[in-house]
């Protein structure tokens, strides 16, 4: 079933017809306790997750979009399936390029990392809350889980096989933020993704930063990717798409110029946002605009998946910066940036009011 190469995957991408990216959360079974949680996971899987079957014919439809997208296998724990990488498998086979965020766990063997790479996994991606045991462990639920996170990347590394670290920052990271840098170089990693707190799941009960300490950590974080070998984005955050073009602005202006790793593409350039860019497929099939935004748009097998994205009323009003409200819709920033939708819905009930965390006051709002 192998599909026909297509062009360049994201060049010249149209958003109102594929996502860059579709979370399939696969499971809701996990052996961690973390405490931002956006699943609430637990230790079995419910009975209403997906047969094999069924996740096989989601694989299949994903690929029928226009430009194919990136296809992210996530949970829960997806080491939880027992057909993992038979999804893997025929993820590949399909064209889909295909990620896998398993936490970190003993299911996670040499030997399970040695066949992701044989399925054709094309990155693996493992969360690190933290520079020492004790932040990550408190933050994750279960001791050792810093030190097993650890041995899994070296492993990864050793059969050659591509990882990203994952990092939900909250106030009790902020300041750690450039030890973890320096930590990471030493991995190889290609891509340190940086998590901004959403409240939703369990993450309700956990202190966001600031609006004045976004700001701050995004100065470090672009400081750091004008240092380090691999790719830094954020998520939840894309208002630190203003913040790198204002610093990319500023560096050619005074001549020095810039690595712009700190706004990469396709992930930070192209504005994607919830729903716009991306969609997320829950471990029972229903549909959303992403992972932190619960409004249920579809339920595949009924709905297809290629059509909620395109057609859904929900997510056509997501990827309109018409849509936006407050500050957001008066920002020059708003085709770029347009505040995260997942968290303005969280606060406010609202996916289209103004983004809560930024600091930043357009000028027309000033005047």
């Amino acid at each position: 079933m192998n599909k026909p190469s297509r062009k360049n995957r994201f060049q010249d991408i149209d958003l109102h017809q594929s996502p860059m990216l579709v979370f399939y959360e696969v499971t809701q079974a996990c052996g961690l306790v973390c405490k931002h949680c956006r699943a609430c996971a637990q230790t079995h899987a419910l009975p209403d997750e997906l047969s094999a079957q069924a996740s096989l014919s989601l694989i299949e439809q994903l690929a029928d979009f226009p430009t194919p997208p990136m296809l992210v296998l996530t949970g829960g724990d997806p080491f939880c399936r027992d057909d993992i990488f038979q999804l893997i498998e025929h993820a590949n086979a399909v064209g889909l390029k295909t990620s896998i965020t398993p936490s970190a766990t003993p299911l996670v063997t040499n030997e399970a990392i040695g066949r992701l790479k044989q399925a054709g996994i094309h990155r693996m991606a493992i969360s690190i809350d933290g520079a020492d045991a004790k932040t990550h462990d408190e933050f994750r639920g279960v001791e050792g889980s810093f030190a097993r996170s650890f041995d899994i990347l070296r492993e990864a590394r050793r059969v050659g096989l591509p990882t990203q670290i994952n990092t939900t920052l909250t106030p009790d990271n902020l300041d750690q933020l450039a030890a973890m840098a320096e930590m990471f170089a030493e991995l190889e990693i290609v891509l340190w993704s940086v998590f901004f707190l959403v409240p939703v799941g369990r993450a309700e009960e956990v202190v966001r930063l600031s609006p004045d300490d976004y700001e701050k950590a995004f100065e470090q974080l672009w400081d750091e990717s004008q240092r380090r070998r691999y790719m830094i984005k954020t998520t939840a955050a894309p208002h630190y798409r203003r913040f790198a073009m204002k610093k990319n602005r500023e560096a050619k202006a005074a001549g020095n110029g810039s690595t712009n790793n700190g706004m990469k593409p396709p992930f930070q350039a192209a504005g994607i946002n919830d729903g716009k860019g991306v969609m997320f497929v829950g471990h029972n099939g229903e549909i959303f605009p992403s992972g932190f935004m619960p409004i249920p748009s579809g339920q595949y097998p009924h709905d297809n998946v290629v059509k909620v994205y395109q057609d859904s009323p929900l997510f056509q009003d997501l990827r309109n910066a018409n849509r936006l409200e407050g500050k957001c819709r008066q920002c020059e920033y708003r085709t770029l940036c347009g505040g995260s939708r997942a968290r303005a819905y969280a606060l406010t009930g609202n996916p289209f009011a103004e983004e809560v965390d930024c600091a930043y006051i357009p000028p027309s709002v000033d005047a």
